[in-house]
């Protein structure tokens, strides 16, 4: 839309100038204009850009792919899926209609349930084309086929037909397959996998999309509403390939905004969708997304006012910007822990997990280090999710109980066991243990935790741990393929149900970094997902979790986040979920 305001003062200006160069001889006070006192005077409409930092450059912001918060932030200003979040008034998100104006559920006879959902009919994509029913069918069948390679695939394995899309059928045949690292070759069954119009997904017309779920999943509204279920296009997709994220003019979404720029490893910048449906109730004029790794220049960004938002603050200056008021402190559902490699010697040895993890001083880390009221984590599933009663009834921690203390007099205790199950493992006080790096992604605060674990692993083990450090988007690659001993990890809710944090471990996950398996896991995991029975799910995941941490001890679980940020205080009307989201489509600028 052409600002008409801003035409109309170039227009004027012009003519008056056109007016001075016709003649060189001044006009005479009675040839002057008389300004006229009904005339107001043309005013420039001031533009408002918003300027946040999130982290530097993303691994990915396609939609199915994404599996980082700062990603999942960004889509949420690019695209939209059928529920949306909202500000509820008082700053705090809460489920609403997005693209879809309304839906109804229907429990089948045979257990299934099925969810109709109607599309608005002023949903548009950014290029003006509308939004229908088939770029749902066709993102989630996208999401759920082997080849996407998405993380999140499982996201939407309640969907009946899933597995047959994403596991396949065994046809009894076998092939030979070769082990990268060892070269050995050993034989595997050929896997039939469904065309991914198996998953039960439809379009009965443009404006109707059907989902039916196997089972009646508690959570299923919440990832309605979640990042790797928004729709995307898939005549773009057929025409860009895997290269349609990186083009403004092929990077088409349904939110508010759209990308207008994309300067990598500097800036990603938004601008108001001109399509979307409430356009008129849109704030910034652009949203820029800068990508910044260095926390002191990040602050320094912010107190010069170039930046609105920042989430990173130089460790030392948490203190002084808390006692100022300056920095903000608000819930997070998620746990910030370290990640072993389960396949890879020494770390493929329990006894060595359970001893790194048992001498973390986590009461000095979080006291001392972080220093932003997270709470020590005693269990892997963090305080605040829900368990059986949902948030009436006391929470999944506290119902499931610590796995080890984190009282500071039973540390030594616990440091005094750590180098037991050390010895027993073949390295007494240390001896003989191979060379070990914990890798970390770019960021002060990062550093400052991992300095901190270096110095206990020697104090209290005796081991000699060397640190290493990756941009973001390197890391999380690497992470994610097992290219690491130890690595800095952390998980953020995806909805509140403690199956976000305990199904990605299962066998194959896409998010399962640890490369861990094991089948009594699975099992459990799969019985929470058959059933609808609240104490029933509640039980299964209680003892996946006992098997995970208090039997297997595949991470070494450190502090419960919290989060914190700074705001311009200018900026009024920004909103945030402690799934981690902040949205800021909607916020305003005071004087």
């Amino acid at each position: 839309m052409r600002n008409t305001k801003k035409l109309l003062a170039f227009a004027l200006a012009a003519l008056m100038l056109a007016g001075t160069l016709a003649g060189c001889t001044p006009k005479t006070p009675a040839e002057s204009p008389i300004p006229s006192e009904s005339a107001p005077p043309v005013v420039e409409p001031t533009t408002f850009d918003l300027a946040v930092n999130l982290a530097s450059e993303p691994q990915t912001i396609d939609p199915a792919l994404n599996s980082a918060v700062d990603g999942a932030i960004m889509l949420n200003h690019f695209f939209e899926g059928l529920i949306r979040w909202i500000d509820d008034g008082a700053g705090n998100a809460t489920l609403d209609s997005g693209q879809a104006e309304s839906y109804d559920k229907t429990v089948n006879d045979d257990g299934t349930v099925t969810y109709t959902f109607k599309l608005r009919s002023d949903a548009k994509w950014s290029d003006g084309q509308a939004v229908t029913a088939n770029d749902f069918v066709y993102a989630w069948q996208r999401l759920a086929t082997p080849a996407t390679a998405a993380d999140y695939t499982y996201m939407i394995d309640m969907v009946k037909g899933y597995n047959e899309v994403f596991y396949g059928t065994p046809t009894g045949q076998f092939e030979d397959v070769t082990d990268e690292e060892t070269g050995e070759v050993s034989q595997a069954e050929v896997m039939d996998y469904a065309d991914p119009s198996t998953l039960a997904v439809s379009a009965p017309d443009d404006g109707t999309f059907v989902v039916t779920l196997t089972y009646d999943c508690p959570y299923f509204i919440e990832v309605c509403a979640f990042p790797a279920a928004f729709p995307v296009r898939k005549d773009v997709i057929d025409a860009a390939g895997d290269q349609w994220t990186f083009d403004v003019a092929t990077y088409i979404g349904n939110g508010p905004y759209k990308m207008s720029e994309w300067t990598h490893n500097s800036y990603i910048k938004a601008i108001k969708n001109e399509n979307y449906y409430e356009y008129d109730k849109l704030g910034p004029d652009s949203i820029t997304f800068q990508l910044m790794d260095d926390a002191n220049a990040i602050l320094s960004a912010f107190n010069s006012g170039t930046l609105q938002f920042i989430e990173e603050v130089p460790t030392d200056e948490i203190a002084t910007l808390l006692a100022g008021g300056e920095l903000h402190i608000v819930d997070y559902l998620g746990t910030y822990y370290a990640s072993f490699n389960v396949e890879k010697a020494p770390f493929d040895d329990p006894r060595v997990r359970e001893a790194f993890s048992l001498v973390i001083d986590r009461n000095y880390i979080v006291e001392n280090v972080t220093q932003t009221g997270q709470l020590p984590a005693t269990g892997y599933v963090p305080s605040g999710t829900y368990d059986a009663d949902g948030p009436s009834g006391d929470d999944f921690r506290t119902v499931g109980g610590d796995y080890y203390s984190v009282a500071a007099e039973d540390y030594e205790a616990n440091c005094e066991k750590a180098r037991q199950l050390l010895a027993e493992a073949g390295y007494p006080d240390g001896a003989g243990f191979p060379a070990v790096e914990y890798l970390y992604n770019t960021n002060d605060g990062h550093k400052a935790i991992g300095e901190a674990l270096q110095q206990m692993w020697q104090t209290e083990l005796g081991i000699t741990v060397s640190l290493g450090n990756q941009d973001w988007a390197v890391f999380l690659q690497n992470r994610k393929d097992g290219n690491y001993q130890i690595a800095r990890n952390g998980w953020i809710a995806d909805y509140n149900d403690p199956c976000s944090f305990l199904d990605m471990w299962y066998t194959d996950g896409g998010n399962n970094d640890a490369q861990y398996s094991n089948p009594e896991y699975d099992a459990l995991i799969d019985a929470a997902k058959a059933t609808a029975v609240a104490e029933d799910r509640m039980d299964a995941f209680h003892k996946a979790e006992d098997i995970l941490i208090g039997q297997d001890k595949v991470l070494a679980p450190i502090y419960f986040y919290t989060q914190k940020y700074m705001l311009d205080p200018t900026i009024q009307g920004m909103y945030y979920t402690p799934l981690g989201y902040f949205f800021f489509g909607y916020t305003s600028k005071t004087a």
